[in-house]
Formats: structure tokens, C-alpha cells, sequence
């Protein structure tokens, strides 16, 4: 098989030649900087500076060679947004500062800094109005510079036989409007203020949809799964209740997915949600979500075992192969091996299973337990 058939064919809830295997086709599969440069000097390749395809996170753009040497079957194309559209820096005294396309600014310490955090939200004030919402300077989704040459790579990674990811504009509605209001306005405006909410999420939907239109026009017929996202879920619980979710979110997903559909027929929808989600995954299903990512397996309700049996004849599930917040950074490789052999044998049986992380690899992990992880995968 090529990698885009073992990818496809595990899609399709069948079970290919072998596990399929993702690294970094998104930004939220991918690895620290740090702990890329690591891996590469223990696994004794050449120092190579990667690419950064999301400047707030600090996560690499691996080279072929590591890629090659764990099996990756995925390849990632990463549009030009505020992750990535290299704004000037600022200097902030004990930081570095940014300020992106939505108004929100972002520092990185100067001595040992990891990533990019939000330190100021652009309509943060306790209260605020449609018309203040309608009047904030707002990106231009819809530019075609934000896909320049992206087909080219599709085209390219095509003729090599990998399976082809496309990521979307922004991070989620909610999670966004978290960041334009502030995490405080915006949960309160939920429950007081529904006009003010409904026009920021209506906003940031058109937003969506005006850039996927845009990117699916071009893109559509050469990417395999197109990812998007909104995290709704805590280690314990959700961020957002059930009913809420149901009430004011699911309705705007199911438009927004619908677009996708309707653009990109073929392509399947890949959904990162982190946390508890396990309550609205019926939902995410009814609306057309394909795969669930990144399973987050220590997360109260999310069990490997529970998930493939309760949903994997209807959903797919693209990650889950090992704590990231324990086991990868702090066990010793032979606990890594032993925790990705019992979730692949969780959700890869008959197939419905792309193998990845719980979310990105960060910078403390130590490169031979990236490299027990994917041995794991090659050995009994």
C-alpha cells in the first residue's frame, strides 16, 4: 500500500497493511521545536533548522528524514495565518511581543520560552455590543494568498503517495471568541448577553466559511481530510455544558461542516477537540464529523476501549497513542512502549485508527521515548 491507500483504507474502517502514521501533518499533531532538535541529534542526523508552521505553539515542520525514519504516511499543508504570517516581534523587556490579524497579542519569554501565550484580547471590556463586534477590524479569510503555492505541495505529496491534510483559518469558534473577549466576557456573555455572543459567533462562522470557500475552490480535489476544531472539553469535564453546546454551537458546526462537505465531498472532516468530550460525541457525528482528535485518553470519559466500542463503527479516531502529559515526558521508554501497544490494540482493531500522540510532543520529552513510541508500533 502507499501511505495515502493505508491512511484511506483505515478511514474506512478497515484495517490496512499496518497502522497508519501521522506526524506533524497539523498543528496539533505535530512536535516542539526543542524536542525535534533533540530527536534529530540522537537519532544522529545532520543538524537541520525546521520550519515553523505555527510560530505560537513552537512546533517544527520535521524534514524528510525523520519522517521517513518513523513511516509517516501524512503530509500537512499549512495556509498563511496569524500562526504563521511572521508579524514582526516587539520587544516587551522580559519578552517578546506580537500582535496578530485579529488584535490579539501574544509574548514569549526571552529566557526559556517555549511558546507564544495571549496576553491581551482586543474587546476584553466587561460588556460590549453587536455593533462593537460588526466595527473590530476583522481578517480578510477570503484572501488567495493565504493558499499561494499550497497546490503545488498537494500535488507533490500526491505523486509521492502520501495522504494530504489541510488545516483551516483559525482555531474554533468558541475558542476564538475566548480569545477576542477574554475567557471571562465571553463565558458571561453566553448567559447574559446572547446578542453580543450570536454576533461574534456568526462573525467568526462567515469568517470560516468565506476561507474554506475560498481554499476548497483550489484545494478541494487534492486534500484527503481537512481539519478543524474547537476545544470544549476540561481533564474532568467540559468547558461548555452539553446543552449549551447544543444550543448555540452544534447549530453554527453543522453549517460550517456542511460547507466543507459541499466543497470537498471526498475530503474527510477531521475534528480536534481536546478534553471530556465523550457526552457530545453523538453530536459531532450527527454533524458530520469523520475522525475525533487528539482522544484524550486520560480525560475523565475518554477510554480508548470505551471510545472504539461505543463509536468506532461510526467515527475514526486520529491520535490517543500515548499520554502526552505523563507517560511520553516522564515514564521510562519500556512504559511508553507498553501504554501505545494497549491503545493501538484499543482503537486500531478493524481499522477506523490513524496513530499520533495526544496532541503535540513538547519540549520536554525525551527523544527515546519518541523513538520507543514508534518502535512500539513495529513490534509485537
Amino acid at each position: 500500500m502507499t501511505s495515502r491507500e493505508r491512511v484511506l483504507c483505515a478511514l474506512d474502517h478497515r484495517e490496512p497493511d499496518r497502522i497508519p502514521v501521522d506526524l506533524a501533518s497539523t498543528h496539533v499533531t505535530g512536535i516542539s521545536v526543542i524536542a525535534y532538535r533533540r530527536l534529530r541529534e540522537h537519532l544522529g542526523l545532520p543538524e537541520a533548522e525546521p520550519t515553523i508552521p505555527d510560530d505560537i505553539q513552537q512546533i517544527a515542520l520535521p524534514h524528510d528524514d525523520v519522517l521517513d525514519v518513523f513511516g509517516v504516511d501524512t503530509r500537512g499543508l499549512f495556509p498563511v495565518t496569524s500562526n504563521n504570517i511572521r508579524t514582526p516581534l516587539i520587544d516587551a523587556g522580559r519578552a517578546w511581543e506580537y500582535q496578530d490579524e485579529w488584535g490579539l497579542a501574544h509574548h514569549m519569554p526571552k529566557d526559556h520560552g517555549l511558546y507564544f501565550s495571549l496576553v491581551r484580547s482586543p474587546i476584553a471590556s466587561p460588556t460590549t455590543s453587536p455593533e462593537e463586534i460588526a466595527s473590530h477590524p476583522w481578517p480578510r479569510a477570503a484572501d488567495p494568498a493565504r493558499i499561494e503555492g499550497l497546490r503545488q505541495q498537494a500535488e507533490a505529496f500526491r505523486a509521492q503517495g502520501f495522504c494530504v491534510v489541510l488545516k483551516g483559518l483559525c482555531a474554533g469558534l468558541c475558542e476564538v471568541a475566548v480569545r477576542i473577549r477574554g475567557m471571562e466576557s465571553f463565558l458571561c456573555d453566553l448567559m447574559v448577553d446572547e446578542a453580543s455572543a450570536s454576533a461574534l459567533l456568526d462573525t467568526l462562522l462567515r469568517l470560516k466559511i468565506e476561507f474554506w470557500e475560498m481554499a476548497l475552490r483550489e484545494l478541494g480535489d487534492v486534500a484527503d481530510v481537512v481539519l478543524e476544531a474547537d476545544d470544549y472539553g476540561t481533564q474532568d469535564s467540559q468547558l461548555i455544558s452539553p446543552d449549551l453546546f447544543r444550543t448555540v454551537f452544534k447549530p453554527r458546526l453543522r453549517d460550517l461542516l456542511g460547507a466543507i462537505r459541499s466543497r470537498a465531498p471526498r475530503a474527510r472532516i477531521l475534528f480536534h477537540s481536546c478534553g471530556s468530550v465523550r457526552e457530545i460525541i453523538p453530536d459531532f457525528i450527527e454533524i458530520g464529523v469523520d475522525i475525533l482528535n487528539p482522544v484524550h485518553i486520560t480525560a475523565s470519559g475518554m477510554e480508548p476501549a470505551a471510545l472504539k466500542r461505543d463509536f468506532g463503527r461510526e467515527l475514526c479516531f486520529w491520535g490517543g497513542g500515548v499520554d502526552t502529559q505523563h507517560t511520553l515526558p516522564h515514564g521510562t521508554p519500556d512504559q511508553v512502549r507498553d501504554e501505545v501497544r494497549r491503545n493501538v490494540v484499543a482503537l486500531a482493531t478493524g481499522g477506523g485508527y490513524v496513530f499520533n500522540t495526544v496532541h503535540n510532543v513538547q519540549a520536554d520529552v525525551p527523544p527515546g521515548n519518541i523513538v520507543a513510541m514508534y518502535q512500539a508500533l513495529r513490534s509485537p
